[in-house]
């Protein structure tokens, strides 16, 4: 369980894996990412699909309740897209500009300031849609574009990421955000430019990867203590060819192969939070 971002790829490596194992049974829920690791910490689930870090706080809990410590493995990549309604005439945005528009008291609150004149006489006002604060993509904006600050008040918070996209596909004036791999033709998704002048790029395996999309991120799978039996079979599965390719599938970005196939027991690093880590912990710049 946790992370909605994950929740569409969870469930297609859920029923692949079924069908190559079918005395296992995966059951796989959404939430967000701080919910499942609220579970985690309480010891009431086996595996954690999370699109952030774990906090130190999260970590010491965890231990603290259940005598464990959790392990952490990076099984793809996500790039961060903003969304607009496919009908505005926006193409590119910057950081900075998107901290304007998300931040607090941030003073970007009309389209017509970014040189943008909607059709259909729509209201200038730009309607900005976001996430609960419990969602690791909530929380990973807020650190990428706003570096840790506050949203502005007055958000439309959304429980999910396919919620996010639907409202902003009917609503012209809305800007919205959420895993590359919610991208639907009813919206259009912008190319992002680290800052003003210097060249956007759209979320693609390729700017992932090599760090050229400015807000990219690990996706992890944590598990109490080193995965054994079952667990440590469907990692194994998860880091395999088969399993990046659902990756690739799901719109999402497989690890290279330099970093497929470690072993779900073998942990040879240890993360500065405290968190277990494989080798496949080597993100893309944006993610860090």
């Amino acid at each position: 369980m946790g992370s909605d971002t994950m929740v569409n790829l969870a469930q297609a490596w859920a029923e692949e894996y079924g069908v190559m194992n079918p005395s296992v049974s995966i059951e796989v829920s959404g939430g967000g990412s701080g919910t499942g690791i609220a579970a985690l910490i309480s010891g009431t689930v086996d595996i954690v699909n999370s699109s952030r870090n774990m906090e130190l706080k999260e970590i010491e809990e965890t231990i603290k309740n259940t005598g464990k410590e959790p392990h952490q493995f990076v099984v793809g990549y996500d790039a961060l897209a903003l969304f607009v309604h496919r009908e505005n005439p926006i193409e590119e945005i910057t950081i900075p500009q998107l901290a304007e528009i998300y931040g607090e008291d941030g003073p970007l609150t009309r389209w017509s300031q970014l040189g943008i004149v909607l059709p259909k006489k729509a209201s200038d006002k730009i309607v900005v849609v976001s996430r609960q604060s419990n969602s690791g993509t909530y929380q990973y904006l807020r650190e990428a574009i706003l570096g840790k600050k506050d949203l502005r008040l007055g958000t439309l918070d959304m429980n999910g990421s396919k919620d996010v996209v639907e409202l902003v596909s009917r609503t012209l004036g809305a800007i919205g955000y959420s895993g590359m791999g919610y991208a639907t033709p009813q919206v259009k998704t912008l190319r992002i430019a680290k800052k003003s002048g210097e060249k956007a790029y759209a979320p693609t395996v390729a700017t992932t990867l090599d760090g050229s999309y400015p807000i990219a991120r690990p996706l992890f799978m944590i598990t109490l203590g080193p995965p054994q039996g079952e667990i440590k079979k469907y990692l194994d599965y998860i880091l395999s060819g088969s399993g990046q390719e659902m990756v690739a599938r799901s719109g999402y970005v497989p690890l290279k192969h330099s970093e497929m196939n470690y072993p779900a027991a073998s942990l040879p690093g240890r993360a500065s939070s405290g968190v277990s880590k494989t080798k496949a912990l080597n993100a893309p710049r944006g993610g860090e």
